[in-house]
């Protein structure tokens, strides 16, 4: 795997891949969006000064909180599947959160995505929710996400109650080499999409996710449409809290795979039929926000190792890990996993497996207790 994949901007299953479609032979229903209601319980918007924060929750309001920090590009419907699982087998209650300039977050100033930024957001969006009482709470994050549960857990650890962090596949020493090449693996991307469904198709066939239900509801989360602004979930849902319905569906006679082209502008292929209002684009655009990179991860491996707070780090390969977290993990200073046959979007192509780990974690740490789909399973090494 490329050093592009390392830490984090773009992307499993244990059990034997299923033969890889490709396109042509993908059928109307395994390119359709799915709705987030069908993952998660609730959706709410948290004003925080002016800025609109997108939360989507799920599970126990009495039990541990799981906060869950997506990576750059990605939104808080990466974590749909996981979610799902997760609260079958412990009892506990996830909230999923849209960073700034991500999904359907909006604030005054989205170009604003310094660590410094990003940290204080996530803190102040945990104390407005939680006016009253906060839970004892886990950060999660992937990748970029991750690193600011990192640098929450390391600012913040008097004030907010952290009982765990758990890191999915980011790693300072191959991020930070990684950011040379970061730009040139942007700009290899299709910059447009002609329809939602092309988007998801784009994703599925060239390992952004290898999962094709969660392609199909996180994916439409990452872009947004040229014409109207809005993002590509809006387009099938309507736009209230709570209570999302499919726009007018096409039939299925309305539809048919030879109607899919290949159009060399778009660099993907194209669902002619679809109902469209307009050509997709991504709803951040990386490549402008190069300047906080470095800031993003410098310092991370021993900000990591610092935190008293029982860790857990995922990793899609082993080859991830850096110096610093190598004598740190031979210490035995957290635990960590490493999965195989995922990209490095972990908790989206094999979303089962990491629930099935964070569970583990979380009973074993008697942060939750087991539910009856509990399947204990060693720690890893």
């Amino acid at each position: 795997m490329s050093h592009i994949g390392k830490f984090g901007l773009h992307g499993g299953n244990f059990k034997k891949p299923p033969q890889r479609k490709t396109r042509l032979n993908r059928s109307y229903e395994e390119l359709t969006p799915i709705s987030w209601s069908e993952y998660f319980e609730h959706k709410r918007f948290v004003d925080i000064d002016g800025n609109k924060f997108a939360t989507y929750s799920l599970g126990n309001v009495e039990s541990v909180l799981i906060v869950l920090l997506h990576g750059g590009g990605f939104n808080a419907l990466t974590w749909s599947l996981f979610a799902k699982h997760l609260v079958k087998q412990c009892e506990c209650q996830v909230l999923a959160v849209d960073l700034r300039g991500h999904g359907n977050s909006f604030t005054t100033d989205d170009n604003d995505l310094s660590m410094t930024t990003f940290t204080s957001d996530i803190i102040s969006l945990l104390r407005k929710s939680y006016p009253d009482k906060m839970p004892s709470i886990v950060l999660m994050g992937h990748s970029l996400g991750g690193a600011i549960a990192v640098n929450i857990a390391s600012t913040a650890e008097s004030d907010l109650p952290i009982i765990g962090l758990v890191v999915i596949d980011v790693v300072e020493g191959s991020a930070m080499e990684s950011l040379a090449s970061m730009q040139s693996f942007l700009r290899s991307r299709p910059k447009s999409f002609k329809s939602l469904m092309d988007a998801i198709s784009w994703g599925m066939g060239n390992g952004h996710i290898k999962n094709e239900e969660s392609a199909r509801v996180s994916i439409p989360g990452q872009i947004k449409n040229v014409a109207t602004g809005k993002l590509g979930t809006d387009e099938f849902e309507e736009p209230t809290i709570e209570t999302p319905v499919l726009t007018e569906a096409i039939s299925e006679s309305q539809y048919s795979i030879d109607s899919i082209i290949e159009d060399e502008e778009f660099g993907a292929s194209s669902f002619s039929n679809e109902k469209s209002l307009g050509n997709y684009t991504w709803r951040i655009d990386l490549c402008k926000t190069e300047k906080h990179w470095p800031g993003w991860f410098q310092g991370l491996s021993k900000k990591f190792l610092s935190i008293h707070a029982q860790k857990l780090l995922l990793l899609a390969n082993i080859d991830r890990m850096d110096k610093d977290l190598t004598v740190g993990q031979m210490q035995g200073k957290f635990e960590m996993q490493v999965l195989t046959r995922v990209g490095h979007a972990v908790q989206e192509d094999d979303p089962e497996k990491v629930a099935s780990i964070l569970s583990n974690f979380l009973v074993r740490n008697k942060f939750a207790n087991p539910t009856g789909d509990f399947v204990r399973i060693l720690p890893g090494c």
